[in-house]
């Protein structure tokens, strides 16, 4: 099911926005073990919040909405107003 997703590092306190066609359980594997690139500084990204759609480009279109805010409270905001639904 394509997914919307956003994790979170503790140690790093940052968030990573994302989507995948796939399980999020599954992307979170490869973020956390097969990664090379930004969420490769830590090791222990959780997925804090999810959207389900019924094609790819929806949850990449929410991607992009999410990274156009380009702020950390509203991320925030967002989080803790509507918890994940993994």
């Amino acid at each position: 099911m394509p997914t919307f997703y956003i994790l979170h590092s503790s140690s790093l306190n940052r968030y990573y926005i994302g989507s995948t066609r796939g399980e999020v359980t599954d992307r979170l594997y490869k973020h956390l073990n097969l990664h090379k690139g930004y969420t490769s500084a830590a090791n222990d990204w959780i997925v804090v919040y999810t959207e389900h759609f019924d094609d790819y480009s929806s949850a990449q279109n929410r991607e992009f909405q999410v990274k156009r805010l380009k702020s950390k409270i509203m991320i925030d905001r967002l989080v803790k107003l509507n918890p994940h639904l993994v």
